[in-house]
């Protein structure tokens, strides 16, 4: 008894240190989780990079020797047709007044457009220059109005859930002022949807991959061609950048898994009302470096 009695403040000093223990760990892991709520959102992160559709065994399947290229491509002569100074002056400055003009529609007509004119514009978008001229885009156009309805379904659910949850609330607020929202209608209204895919690889005739050197760029450089060419063209579109859409959209569309959605432009004619937000461009100086 008098054994027992003189551990009792053993006993009771282990039980405080077990309880303390036990209370700084939950107080721990109650901070963490408070930490992890207030980090500031990530509204670059994208969900379709993480479109892990593509066949398991495929890692193993890249051939690092051949890459189905030519080994000896044929080199012929290149002839430039050269400007006088005063002719270049002038282009580069008229071709600058016809980019001028060019803005970001969101208000577009049902009214048809002629499909040889959607023919020509991609075709110069593919006069793109590309990684070991892989080429490494595809263009689908979209025209079918069920088909653009189930695409506009798809990305304002989507569109929604970034505005209310994955986009932070700066972002939120930079676009209220041009009065964007999860709101597509323009992607029934347009006679057509062009969605740009980049080939993150391609498939040899013995079907092993194929590297697509800088796939992203090359695409990247080929859109921004197409949007010169629908200047040039007179027509109109807006670039739309699914937010977390990539691999329902790709699956909808029925493209394969080495295909990766980069960009959507709904294409047509402005509306007769339509409006766009009163902007101005940097000026020269405060976008161009002589050294």
């Amino acid at each position: 008894m008098a054994l027992f009695s003189s551990l009792t403040p053993v006993f009771i000093a282990i039980i405080c240190v077990l309880i303390g223990v036990i209370l700084r760990k939950t107080n721990g892991e109650k901070e963490k989780r408070n930490i992890k709520s207030e980090l500031p959102s990530r509204p670059w992160v994208d969900e379709d990079l993480k479109d892990g559709t593509d066949h398991p065994l495929e890692e193993e399947e890249v051939d690092e020797e051949w890459q189905g290229l030519e080994e000896n491509v044929a080199h012929v002569p290149f002839t430039a047709e050269r400007y006088s100074e005063a002719e270049m002056i002038k282009k580069s400055q008229t071709f600058y007044e016809l980019l001028n003009k060019r803005r970001s529609v969101r208000f577009l007509s049902d009214e048809p457009v002629p499909r040889e004119v959607i023919d020509n514009v991609i075709r110069t978008a593919g006069t793109s220059p590309s990684g070991a001229h892989t080429e490494p885009w595809t263009f689908v156009v979209v025209q079918d109005p069920c088909l653009k309805h189930k695409i506009r379904e798809i990305v304002e659910e989507e569109e929604e859930i970034n505005y209310k949850k994955r986009m932070g609330d700066r972002w939120v607020n930079d676009l209220k002022r041009l009065r964007t929202n999860w709101i597509k209608e323009y992607l029934d209204t347009a006679p057509y949807l062009i969605l740009i895919f980049k080939q993150v690889y391609g498939r040899l005739p013995n079907g092993k991959k194929k590297t697509h050197y800088y796939n992203e760029i090359s695409v990247s450089i080929a859109c921004g061609i197409l949007l010169t060419a629908l200047q040039n063209a007179g027509l109109y579109t807006v670039t739309s950048t699914p937010l977390n859409c990539g691999p329902q959209l790709r699956v909808l569309l029925q493209r394969p898994a080495n295909e990766k959605l980069l960009l959507l432009l709904p294409v047509g004619y402005p509306k007769t009302d339509a409006t766009v937000p009163a902007l101005t461009r940097k000026p020269l100086e405060d976008i161009i470096v002589f050294m």
